[in-house]
């Protein structure tokens, strides 16, 4: 199954999940933006951009601009659309973020080429996504892939994304795996979350509690309850440019 095929079979359960946890996930925003350097007044697009999660880590001045297939993850009454092309002109946007969406497309070299149409000259994309190595791969693709109502077969990053980025016009910066928590304010509020995002049907929230305990790790301190997470972020720009500074 496609992206467009998951989410708009449980895009709303993944979206009421992040909407009832809000904060869950801050660091997975945050982190990317100060590893891309975002600054006041940038134009910044969102691809894809489930329910707009990322907007509110953004400098108040910053424009924000999403685009995402799935209407039942845009939340606005809309009707699905293509994820590709993008609905921006040429030289549109300062940066590209995409973050932990790309997984879900087998071939990203569609999507890399239409973000190096729509950014400026000195723009620069953080593609923040799974790493095909990392414990979290496994996690989806074993325990949420065989207890959910799509299956789970991620097309995750590796060497073979830098490659694929060089080849269609980018100049790679940086790659690097990051480790941060999902933050909860208890182990409950952690398996109900995981639960509801990724439409786990076949066990309780007691049970994927305990499985992400033991796959991926837990904290538990008078703060709340961590899941351990990480994600490999890639920060290019246009080739022949400089990064920003």
């Amino acid at each position: 199954m496609n992206y467009e095929d998951i989410f708009s079979q449980r895009g709303g359960d993944y979206d009421r999940a992040m909407r009832t946890f809000e904060q869950a996930r801050d660091e997975e925003f945050r982190l990317p933006l100060r590893l891309a350097n975002v600054t006041p007044g940038e134009v910044v697009i969102d691809v894809p951009a489930g329910g707009g999660y990322l907007a509110r880590h953004l400098p108040e001045s910053c424009a924000w601009h999403g685009h995402e297939p799935c209407a039942a993850l845009a939340g606005d009454g809309g009707l699905d659309q293509a994820l590709l092309p993008l609905p921006w002109s040429n030289g549109f946007a300062d940066l590209a973020m995409s973050i932990a969406g790309a997984h879900h497309l087998i071939d990203k070299r569609p999507l890399f080429r239409e973000l190096r149409r729509v950014l400026k000259p000195d723009g620069r994309l953080m593609l923040a996504d799974v790493h095909e190595a990392s414990a979290v791969a496994r996690f989806l693709d074993d325990f949420v892939g065989d207890n959910n109502s799509t299956g789970h077969d991620g097309s995750y990053l590796g060497e073979h994304t830098l490659q694929e980025l060089l080849e269609t016009g980018w100049q790679i910066v940086s790659a690097q795996r990051r480790a941060y928590s999902w933050r909860f304010d208890s182990s409950e509020s952690l398996g109900r979350f995981c639960h509801q995002l990724f439409d786990l049907c076949k066990c309780g929230w007691q049970e994927t509690a305990e499985a992400a305990r033991e796959r991926l790790g837990v904290t538990e301190d008078a703060s709340g309850c961590q899941l351990h997470w990480e994600l490999h972020f890639i920060l290019a720009v246009p080739a022949g440019k400089a990064a920003k500074t």
